[in-house]
């Protein structure tokens, strides 16, 4: 399923899902997981398409679960001093990490990582708690995020941005470890060479490739299957089995088409549509740039959205490549 994968400090992976070149620009899709209290900083990064696993919809259990067998936790431990770096841990003469003296916790003396668990067990106890008490799990499981890791798949036909800011020594140490293990596994893999009118599509094996090949199963279903699959953030189902054919379709209508009536929910055509997960399925440009010594457009192919100065065309954020949500 995966074409490589990088696994770093504090459990943060990196595994690229698909990858795919054409006329020289590569497209890569990553299914990343790290801890939840930096997702904000790769948010910033609006070059990239992508989707996250949402606490609105992970049941309390699970997520209990989560934080008590796997919590996340820093991999750094900086000393405070002014401004955003703290490339030194906050430790004693004697290299041990500083103890915290506090009521919060039972005891005292326990060092940064120590308090940091008291923090997620206490939490975990309270979340329990308003569970219990009947709160919804978009309100329960708020509690629990700093202790959370995140699922989340990006695809972006540009990368070097991103890695020249956060694999960086300024960085928060977290994302810069990500950068690292997405820097590995993008270097790790080998782009399939595609075509135009082909289709760079995450999550879709080769099976299905083959049933397609074998006119078993068209092209079109397999773009909503992908896209109904970066939604669930994972080729597999919520509950951890193989996804079925049918059960993508009615996810990807729900998603994206008015009116829908299915999953006990009916949704007229003024109801928002939700076209985040449209945006990972992308084919290549039959011509990718333009001509920059004539400033009339030669070509403009369905999807493009834009030129940019140097001639380049675009669909939305990405350049050489038709996004499937531009195509909508």
């Amino acid at each position: 399923m995966y074409k490589s994968e990088a696994v770093g400090k504090g459990n943060i992976r990196a595994r690229v899902v698909a990858d795919s070149i054409a006329n020289g620009k590569r497209i890569t899709t990553f299914e990343l997981r790290y801890q939840r209290f930096f997702h904000q900083e790769v948010m910033t990064h609006r070059i990239f398409s992508r989707n996250a696993s949402s606490s609105r919809a992970i049941p309390v259990a699970k997520m209990i679960e989560q934080v008590e067998t796997d919590p996340a936790i820093p991999i750094h431990w900086g000393k405070n001093k002014p401004g955003m770096q703290a490339h030194e841990e906050n430790r004693d003469e004697l290299g041990n990490l500083v103890y915290v003296q506090t009521e919060a916790v039972e005891g005292v003396d326990k060092d940064g990582p120590d308090v940091w668990l008291d923090a997620s067990r206490h939490m975990v106890t309270v979340a329990a708690s308003m569970d219990r008490a009947g709160y919804h799990k978009q309100i329960v499981n708020r509690l629990l995020e700093p202790f959370q890791f995140i699922n989340v798949v990006v695809t972006a036909t540009e990368y070097e941005n991103w890695y020249h800011l956060r694999d960086h020594k300024n960085s928060q140490p977290e994302i810069c470890e990500l950068a690292q293990m997405m820097r590995q596994a993008h270097d790790e893999s080998e782009p399939e060479v595609l075509q135009h009118g082909q289709w760079h599509l995450p999550y879709i094996t080769e099976d299905e490739w083959q049933a397609w090949a074998d006119g078993e199963l068209k092209e079109d279903v397999m773009i909503k299957a992908s896209a109904a699959r970066c939604a669930r953030v994972s080729y597999l189902n919520h509950d951890k089995s193989s996804p079925e054919m049918d059960k993508d379709l009615e996810l990807f209508d729900m998603l994206a088409t008015r009116p829908y009536e299915g999953r006990g929910m009916t949704l007229d055509k003024d109801e928002p549509t939700h076209e985040s997960p449209l945006e990972h399925q992308a084919t290549p440009m039959e011509v990718p740039c333009y001509s920059e010594d004539d400033p009339v457009l030669l070509y403009r192919e369905k999807g493009v959205t834009h030129i940019d100065m140097k001639g380049n065309a675009w669909s939305g954020n990405f350049k050489g490549w038709i996004q499937y949500r531009q195509l909508m």
